[in-house]
């Protein structure tokens, strides 16, 4: 009996305590409807990961946790956040507002939580206005309703200047690209934001005094919302959170600046940033003797990793690769000797220039009769797809007569050179050197041509303090003569530092590389027998489909096989690793991306496999089973299928020696199988004879191996 009681005085006490608990939680997690801006960087925008952040939502959030409250946020732009408060749709709003005498009548405001202020910017190269003074006579420009508009009509007469109003920035901000205003005027922080991700602008003057902004909720109406708010914002203030979170969007203007000649540390917004780059373009990016990547490229931000303390990871996915890496957001950056053009400033920001190129002839060594450009008439010359060498071939093709050849790869076109299926090549012209070094019979007849600039990339609007940093550690080193240490380890007079690795013959290439060889035999097995399983499993049922009695499977099974047979293996390899991955924001692994691929692609093949086995059965058999009453289903199990398997088995063996030599393709997308080791063992040996003779007795030795023992199973099987 005392023992049931005080049993239940402790589940009461532990139930009055909850009852408590729950009550107090309740009541500390109210939800509030907030309505912001929809696009008003840096204040509220979407990050790369379609997420709202900003000053605005940061401190609401932050502010939120220390009061105990919720916030339903509800991103429905300016005007629209407006209406909702003043019909009681929402609570309130925090959208840059700035705190006038006409919405005082309407709204109650929190303390000033931004002293914004309007600032006059100008096209980065105009060096003509320098001041309101500079603008008689001129065409400014403005967003409608907005301070600056205000500001603008103020002082229309006094500085004699014509307004042109803009109903959003894009316009604004194309107004003064193409000329149409000579300067905009828009709020300091706005501009500054606008200025980091890359606006061709530069700021003039000091800000102008303008509003501050405040949290408003409807007049009269949710007064405890607004004291929360208040005391929120003095906690941050006097904590130092609030600058913390104004300096992480705004980094310049405020701030003080680094002493002169000194690097100015800026704040890493990721742990980690993904690094895209080629994979075989020495002396930029290459591997060593001991298959650790190297070259100018790879020292220099790897450095500049160190001295700002953001950490890097390098993805050696090949030029093409990195760049689309880099638009499907699946890198934040990439380096890979990649010039600064005015084509790619449109989808990319890039650095200062790290590098000054230059591109140059080259010619097989004792070739005589080419000494000028005049004497390539008739000739055949080659570059690579997409080069600076590419464009000047192609730009001056008809002034000299030649015929153009394009390669994909350094490899393919210095063999071509060699064995004389081209005249003479075109490439960066430390590249040229790296492979007269590295024992290419080449001579360069010709002088070579001022190119372009090497620059690290950025998508465009993205990841703007990764420039930064880079920008500040490459300062850094060329002030301290760090960068020319770096570059002159790899370009030092045409020649390169003896190797302790005998590369030049045979056996030398197979002593020094077999650990690799073998990681990417073993990657190219791995991707066939994961890809080949699931693509039988996905084959048969789609197989089974095509001869079912039901329509519908018959003619899901057909569009299927149609559609997967009818894409290029290497396009679907592109659309799932970049298109897919960017289309569902989520990064698909290189090696998953692989696997999916040669899975759908064979599956295609498996399923006409399985519906010409079957049907290759005769017919009688069926009809005969049918008549003894057995199902269809039973038919196929006991009756059909054991005979159809018999005839597919030699197609099964065939179709995975195919999805075996189809994992080549896969290189395309990163996936480092054993061809694309081999290519890159090329660009750092420029020994393509030896390496692919080795890769294709590799190759062959698993594929008859593979083969045979198939072969001994198919003799079980029957």
């Amino acid at each position: 009996m005392k023992r049931k009681t005080l049993f239940i005085s402790l589940f009461s006490f532990v139930m009055t305590l909850f009852f408590f608990a729950s009550t107090t939680t309740f009541a500390a997690e109210k939800t509030y409807k907030i309505g912001t801006d929809v696009t008003f960087a840096p204040f509220e925008f979407q990050n790369e990961k379609n997420q709202y952040v900003g000053i605005d939502i940061d401190l609401l959030h932050a502010i939120a946790d220390d009061q105990d409250f919720d916030v339903d946020l509800r991103p429905l732009g300016f005007d629209s956040s407006v209406q909702g408060v003043q019909s009681n749709q929402l609570d309130a709003m925090i959208a840059g507002m700035s705190i006038t005498d006409e919405r005082k009548k309407s709204f109650d405001f929190s303390d000033p939580y931004f002293d914004s202020g309007i600032q006059m910017a100008v096209k980065a190269d105009n060096k003509d206005i320098t001041s309101l003074d500079d603008l008689k006579g001129k065409t400014v420009g403005a967003k409608v309703g907005t301070e600056s508009a205000t500001f603008l009509e103020d002082n229309k007469e006094k500085y004699d200047f014509d307004i042109k109003n803009y109903d959003d920035a894009t316009g604004l901000y194309g107004a003064v690209k193409n000329g149409t205003a000579v300067a905009i005027f828009d709020d300091y922080p706005v501009l500054g934001y606008a200025i980091n991700q890359g606006e061709q602008l530069k700021l003039i003057g000091e800000p102008q005094a303008g509003n501050s902004y405040g949290f408003a909720v409807k007049k009269g109406e949710n007064k405890e919302l607004l004291d929360k708010f208040n005391a929120g914002l003095k906690k941050m203030k006097e904590s130092g959170e609030y600058d913390k979170i104004v300096a992480k969007y705004i980094t310049s203007g405020s701030e003080e600046k680094a002493a002169s000649g000194e690097m100015k540390k800026i704040e890493p917004k990721k742990d980690v940033y993904v690094i895209a780059s080629d994979s075989a373009f020495a002396p930029f990016e290459f591997q060593d003797e001991n298959n650790q990547y190297i070259g100018i490229d790879v020292d220099l931000l790897n450095r500049a990793a160190e001295l700002q303390g953001f950490t890097i990871k390098f993805n050696h996915i090949g030029f093409s690769g990195a760049v689309q890496a880099v638009e499907g957001n699946q890198a934040e950056g990439m380096i890979a000797g990649m010039s600064i053009t005015d084509q790619r400033k449109e989808s990319f920001d890039f650095s200062e220039p790290y590098f000054e190129s230059g591109i140059q002839l080259a010619v097989k060594t004792g070739t005589t009769g080419i000494a000028s450009y005049e004497d390539l008439d008739s000739k055949t010359v080659g570059a690579k797809v997409g080069t600076e060498s590419a464009d000047f071939l192609e730009k001056n093709k008809d002034n000299y007569g030649y015929k153009i050849k394009y390669y994909d790869a350094a490899d393919q076109l210095y063999d071509a050179v060699r064995v004389g299926a081209i005249d003479a090549l075109m490439d960066d012209y430390p590249v040229i050197g790296y492979a007269i070094a590295q024992g290419q019979e080449l001579e360069t007849p010709i002088e070579r041509e001022t190119g372009g600039e090497y620059g690290f990339a950025v998508k465009k609007g993205q990841n703007p303090e990764l420039l930064e940093m880079f920008n500040e550690a490459l300062a850094e080193m060329k002030r301290t003569g760090e960068y020319d240490e770096i570059v002159s380890r790899y370009i030092q007079d045409g020649k390169k530092a003896e190797s302790s690795v005998n590369e030049s013959t045979f056996m030398g290439l197979i002593k020094n590389n077999y650990k690799v060889l073998l990681t990417g035999l073993g990657k190219t097995i791995g991707l066939a027998l994961i890809s080949f399983a699931l693509a039988l499993v996905v084959g048969i049922i789609f197989g089974l489909f095509s001869v079912a009695p039901i329509k519908g499977l018959r003619i899901f099974a057909s569009i299927y096989v149609d559609v997967i047979r009818g894409i290029p293996m290497m396009v679907l390899a592109f659309f799932i690793f970049f298109g897919l991955s960017d289309a569902i924001g989520v990064t698909i692994p290189d090696f998953a991306a692989g696997v999916i691929t040669l899975t759908l692609n064979a599956s295609a093949y498996i399923a006409e496999i399985v519906r010409g086995g079957i049907n290759a059965v005769p017919k009688g058999q069926m009809e005969a089973s049918r008549s003894l009453g057995l199902s269809y289903t039973r038919t196929m199990q006991k009756i059909i299928l054991p005979q159809a398997i018999r005839i597919m088995i030699p197609s099964f063996v065939n179709q995975f020696v195919i999805s075996l030599k189809d994992t080549t393709i896969i290189s395309v997308i990163g996936v480092v199988e054993l061809l694309q080791t081999g290519k890159i063992i090329v660009a750092r040996t420029m020994q393509s004879t030896y390496v692919y003779l080795i890769i294709a007795i590799m190759y062959l030795i698993v594929i008859t191996a593979l083969t045979k023992l198939a072969k001994v199973l198919e003799k079980k099987v029957n």
